[in-house]
Order: C-alpha cells, then structure tokens, then sequence
C-alpha cells in the first residue's frame, strides 16, 4: 500500500529530529522554543481566511500542521505519546462532545449545541481535576491574546451567575473606571494608572460579550481602518509633496476626515 503524505511528513520529521543525521537547528529544539512558531503559525491561517486566498490558506494549515508534528515527534522522543495519539485523543474527544451525532442525543438548534458543548466540556474538567480545587475558569488558556482570554474569563465567570443582567450596567462600569483612570492620571502614580487602565480595557471586553462582539476581531477590524485611513493621510500628502512630519495635526484631521468620508461614500 502506498503510504499517505501523513506517513510522508511524519518520516520528514523524524529525519529532521535524527541526531546522527538530522538538522542541528530542529534537533536542538524544545516544546519552549517551537511554542511561539506554532502560535504564530496558528495566526497565519487567520490572515489567509481574512484574506479569502484558499492557495494561501492550504499552505498555511500545513505549516500549522508541521507544528502539531513537531510537538508530537518531541513527545514521542521522551516516550510521552505520538502523533497517533494525539489523533486518537481528539477522534474520541470530538465524538463524545458530539452525542446527537454519534448517539441517540437530541439537539434541537446550534444555539443548544453551543450550550451542551460547554457542559461537556465543564464535565470534563471537573472530572480531570480535584472538587476542592475546581473553578468555573479553570482551563482558560495563559497563552491566549489578553482580549480573547478577557471574555472567555468572563464567559465562565457568567455560567454561575456572575455577571451584569444587561450591557446597560455594563457601559455604567465602563464610565466608572474611565473616571476612576482619570482620577490616577491625574495622580501621577505610573503603576496605579496601568492598573486602572487594564480594568477598563476588561470592561470593555466584557461589554462586547453582552453585545454579541467578538473583543479581539473587533479591535482587529479597528486596526485595519486605523492603518488604511492613515495610509490615505499619508498618500494625500504624497500627492502634495509634503510627508506627515512636515504637516501640523489640524490639517491631517482634515485630510483624515476627507479619506472618512470618501469610504463612506464609497470613492
């Protein structure tokens, strides 16, 4: 039987590994120093969706495969598992989670799914852990960006009741640490300022669960606009012969609101 370009990948990456015969920079690797590779790898898929390129995209999902094989092949080194059980352990995960498809379960909407899904998977980390030690936040990835990680925190925190009835009381809190900001700007105290500043950046997270709005895509689509409406102050000065440095901030306001009203006018 011919072997599977799986098979051929995973033979790619145990030659890379070999330590007679290997690549010295993969061989000296460790699960520490590929991290950052597999989470920016994992990015790198996000902007070829983003940028509708399924060419891009195929290339990008298997440089973030490649990171789930390097991972693997290094635990397999320390007798830990293998890429097999990695494949294993998810199969088995996504068919438990998924009993109205691989069961007699009955789920009426996506929105039950969403609901049952969480359940599970609160049920499986009670299971993995201690009652004495358990938390409604447990599981909550340290690595994920700080505006994802706010309104997952929150979401849990949410499920046992914790948590404003509607945004209204929401955007009030937002108002309090905006004040609250102000009042240690006003102070002086450096420490005391990011403190409060990292309050109000949560609250916001949290408004746009309320809302519905993903925190991190939003602030995503933000700096996009941000950087085109710039880049057209910038080509509006261009075509003047002038760059930004030789301009005061009233008149790139001016040419900022120009470019604003160009987009939605749709020139």
């Amino acid at each position: 039987m011919d072997k599977r370009p799986m098979d051929d990948l995973l033979e790619v990456m145990r030659r890379l590994r070999d330590p007679v015969g290997g690549c010295p920079w993969d061989i000296e690797q460790t699960f520490e120093s590929i991290a950052p590779y597999t989470i920016e790898e994992a990015y790198e898929v996000a902007d070829a969706i983003a940028n509708g390129s399924r060419e891009d995209l195929k290339g990008e999902l298997g440089d973030l495969l490649l990171q789930v094989v390097y991972h693997s092949r290094m635990a397999e080194e320390e007798g830990a598992f293998g890429f097999d059980d990695v494949a294993a352990a998810i199969t088995g995960k996504m068919i438990s989670r998924h009993p109205h498809v691989f069961g007699d379960a009955v789920v009426e909407s996506a929105e039950a799914q969403t609901v049952r899904w969480e359940e599970t998977k609160a049920a499986e980390r009670a299971k993995a852990g201690s009652a004495e030690t358990a938390s409604a936040l447990d599981g909550v990835a340290l690595a994920l960006p700080a505006l994802v990680r706010a309104q997952k925190l929150q979401k849990r925190a949410a499920r046992v009741g914790f948590d404003w009835p509607d945004a209204s009381g929401v955007t009030d809190k937002i108002a309090e640490e905006a004040a609250e900001l102000t009042a240690e700007v006003t102070a002086g105290d450096q420490g005391r300022i990011a403190e409060e500043y990292g309050d109000l950046l949560f609250t916001v997270a949290v408004l746009g669960q309320h809302l519905g709005v993903d925190a991190e895509q939003a602030l995503v689509a933000a700096n996009g606009k941000f950087e085109r409406r710039f880049r057209g102050v910038e080509a509006a000065l261009t075509a003047q012969g002038r760059a930004p440095g030789q301009s005061t901030l009233e008149e790139m306001d001016a040419l900022w609101d120009a470019v604003k009203l160009n987009e939605k006018n749709g020139t």
